[in-house]
């Protein structure tokens, strides 16, 4: 008995073959992988006999990205399915016309595969460069520059001229509240927040905010201080010293940050030992062995005869 597959928008369809426009190649040569073994890797559809297996739904999903963000689990495997279906339909149908034989399919075929072959040699450098021990060596060494480096919170109110920030200093010294006064005068877009600038460091600010900021005690206002932005009065409420977050919550960043690292150390390895000739570049700058253009001299004086 023939199972027809699940029905999708004709604008769902051809949604999924917009996106996968550039990188059509790489999954129509990833979809072509071996087989595996029934029980480890499923088959979800047949087309005219061909199988699609549940890990040409994943590596199709992996390349399709953002165009599924929106879906839930259920909706995006059903399309992606039906997008694989069409696949293989039009993959057929350009197979019988012979249009792999074209000079421009050969030329991007080849491109197809061998990017595919750069991500999967990056990939494999860079999941092993990411060992917990590797991750948490970059993460002590961050911590350690981190730790007791100085964090001060901060509210502030921002105006446009000196008259106006004397005049909110006069304000605050006959007792009126910082935040209020804050929400009522500063241009800022923090105002609706008291002016709260939250915690930061000397170096998130501009040096003549930082520097009356971190000279203040907390609980202190300063007077005004003028930067590129205005002029600001400015209320430090708390210091403390900086502390470096948990591992675990960095941990995903760290990750991206070793296998990156790995992956440009590694190819600029490979180009240290490659012979690599740019004739584009060559062409583009001058030649250097050109002689000068003969121009008269002005001040030599006329051949004596």
């Amino acid at each position: 008995m023939t199972v027809a597959p699940s029905r999708m928008t004709t604008a769902s369809r051809l949604g999924l073959i917009a996106a996968l426009a550039t990188g059509c190649l790489s999954v129509a040569l990833m979809s072509a992988q071996p087989s595996r073994a029934e029980n480890a890797d499923p088959v979800v559809a047949k087309v005219n006999g061909a199988e699609i297996h549940e890990s040409d739904v994943t590596m199709a999903e992996q390349e399709l990205g953002p165009s599924l963000a929106q879906m839930d689990p259920s909706t995006k495997h059903q399309n992606v399915v039906s997008f694989l279906i069409d696949l293989k339909l039009a993959a057929k149908v350009a197979e019988d016309k012979k249009l792999q034989d074209s000079d421009d399919f050969k030329k991007r075929a080849a491109f197809a595969h061998d990017r595919l072959l750069m991500d999967a040699l990056l990939g494999k450098e860079g999941k092993s460069a990411a060992t917990e021990e590797a991750m948490k060596k970059v993460y002590d060494d961050a911590a350690k520059q981190i730790a007791g480096e100085q964090e001060v919170h901060a509210r502030h109110i921002l105006v446009e001229t000196e008259d106006e920030a004397k005049q909110v200093e006069d304000e605050l010294k006959k007792g009126a509240d910082f935040a209020e006064l804050a929400k009522k005068k500063s241009k800022d877009p923090g105002a609706a927040d008291g002016g709260d600038l939250g915690f930061f460091t000397k170096e998130q600010m501009v040096p003549e905010f930082s520097n009356a900021a971190f000279a203040l005690e907390p609980g202190k206002i300063s007077d005004p201080v003028k930067s590129q932005f205005g002029w600001h009065i400015i209320k430090v409420e708390e210091k403390r010293s900086r502390k470096p977050p948990e591992f675990a919550q960095v941990k995903p960043q760290i990750e991206t940050f070793v296998t990156r690292k790995a992956q440009a150390d590694y190819v600029a390895k490979l180009r240290d030992g490659a012979k690599i000739e740019r004739f584009d570049l060559a062409a583009a700058k001058p030649d250097a062995a050109a002689p000068a253009a003969a121009t008269p001299d002005a001040k030599a004086e006329p051949k004596k005869k």
